[in-house]
């Protein structure tokens, strides 16, 4: 039963059989058929001109995003919590070439423009502190809440008066925009996002995320970024086509759907479970279960794999191809090895 991780998750059919169809003598670099169409069918999908590059990981394409905004000796405001903070080993600095990430606070890994503003309030504008130059914030958060629309306009129009880039961290859009029925692009440049990294890897994609640049001012730097950052591909047309697959006629949408649901499914079975709780309300595809040390402990020893963040915090990632009845398993496990309602009282 995984609930570690949407990186477990299987590839997609349809992009296993775009890849196979992309195994055939074509130019090398970005002059195939396939990398031809990239940008001509993402910016029909977020209806304005971008220009996508390729990229195997989310941390390449959030710190190489990173290293377009912000100058080696600037700072990127983000959340504590974010995944550039505590999961990339130092990276953005690294790609960056020196630049500092400003933390900021809020419930649910969420940044607000208060929130920005009381994180870059201490700083001097002189020459002897670290300025500011880009925010980075990440839909869905690290804890599973979706930034609307509506939010991520207030923080850009922050960006916009003080002069700073925007970038958003988009592991799971797919899960953020179907949890909103927004369009691509009311989440992204109409709110002020100068690029996004755009997930594809732990939707259905194999090894291959992507960076969308709205800004046209960043892409021809970003380019050679990549290029002395070593991930130019030789055969870019397998990371083409898998990502041509992945938004054909939905397809991203419909599999973020499911694992939304599946995750919504679960949370409702949660209700009333004695000593067992949500510590976030569920908006995309992760649950933070919030239980008894030895209640977590019982469901590891049952099999099922989740991320612990704390003796008492667990988290549930659901996937696209996740069953029913992995759902119906986890519900039934955490209701068997709760504590008694009178021990959960206490």
């Amino acid at each position: 039963m995984r609930f570690f991780s949407d990186n477990a998750a299987p590839v997609c059919p349809q992009v296993l059989d775009a890849i196979a169809r992309a195994n055939t003598l074509d130019t090398a670099y970005d002059g195939d058929r396939w990398s031809a169409q990239l940008d001509g069918v993402f910016s029909d999908l977020f209806e304005r001109a971008v220009r996508v590059l390729w990229v195997p990981s989310g941390t390449s394409a959030n710190c190489l995003a990173l290293a377009a905004l912000c100058p080696p000796y600037g700072g990127v405001v983000c959340h504590r919590e974010a995944h550039i903070q505590n999961d990339e080993a130092g990276a953005p600095a690294f790609y960056t070439h020196g630049a500092t990430l400003i933390l900021g606070e809020g419930p649910g890994a969420k940044l607000t423009p208060d929130a920005i503003r009381a994180a870059v309030a201490g700083i001097r504008a002189d020459v002897h502190q670290v300025q500011p130059h880009a925010v980075s914030i990440t839909n869905a958060t690290e804890y599973g809440l979706s930034y609307t629309p509506e939010e991520v306009a207030a923080i850009g129009d922050l960006c916009r008066t003080r002069g700073w880039g925007l970038h958003m961290d988009g592991a799971r859009f797919a899960n953020a925009v179907a949890r909103l029925g927004c369009s691509p692009a009311e989440l992204t440049w109409r709110s002020g996002v100068d690029i996004l990294s755009f997930g594809a890897t732990k939707n259905g994609g194999a090894l291959c995320d992507a960076i969308v640049v709205f800004n046209p001012e960043i892409v021809d730097g970003l380019a050679v970024q990549l290029r002395r950052a070593g991930q130019v591909w030789s055969k870019m047309r397998f990371a083409s086509a898998q990502l041509l697959a992945y938004v054909e006629n939905g397809l991203w949408l419909r599999m973020a759907h499911e694992s939304n649901a599946v995750a919504a499914r679960i949370a409702a079975g949660l209700a009333g479970i004695p000593g067992v709780s949500l510590i976030a309300p569920v908006e995309a595809n992760e649950l933070f279960v919030e239980a008894e040390p030895a209640t977590l402990d019982a469901l590891a020893a049952d099999g099922f794999l989740f991320y612990r963040r704390s003796p008492t915090l667990g988290r549930f990632v659901c996937r696209f191809d996740c069953a029913d009845t992995e759902a119906e398993a986890l519900v039934a496990a955490l209701r068997r090895h709760a504590p008694a309602p009178a021990q959960a009282a206490q």
